[in-house]
């Protein structure tokens, strides 16, 4: 009997020393498991960091081009607003001129006839220009009439 109980304590001796040793093992790879994910979760974190820095970068360069555009379409604004001023102006000089100067009347009829389709004779004959300046005033507009 002493040796059934003494053969029993041996086998549960071993099997006890096999669940140890199997549960070591478990454990070293369940350690090594969890280094493993803390280095992921460390790197992850690292990543997320940088790009929350990338992103805080981005963010301050969009607001400068914004700031930047808002500057420039004032400005174009402005020179718009200048421009239509100074063709206003312009406009109204040239049609001063054009009802003081006697010479511009000339011209200015020759050019409504080649826009009418006038020939350039008609032109130097009506307008009485020189061949020259009948020329010149008929190749400038029918240039503007192709264009």
């Amino acid at each position: 009997m002493w040796l059934e109980v003494l053969i029993l304590a041996a086998l549960i001796l071993v099997s006890v020393i096999s669940a140890a040793s199997w549960l070591g093992k478990r454990q070293r790879g369940l350690t090594e498991l969890i280094a493993q994910l803390e280095k992921q979760l460390e790197f992850s974190t690292q990543q997320q960091q940088q790009y929350q820095h990338e992103i805080e970068e981005m963010r301050t360069g969009l607001i400068g081009v914004g700031q930047r555009v808002l500057q420039l379409e004032s400005r174009v604004t402005d020179l718009s607003t200048e421009l239509g001023h100074s063709v206003q102006q312009l406009s109204e000089k040239q049609q001063a001129m054009e009802l003081t100067e006697p010479e511009s009347k000339i011209y200015t009829r020759a050019m409504k006839m080649v826009q009418l389709g006038a020939d350039l004779e008609e032109i130097m004959r009506e307008c009485e220009l020189p061949r020259a300046e009948a020329e010149l005033l008929f190749n400038l507009h029918q240039q503007k009439k192709s264009s």
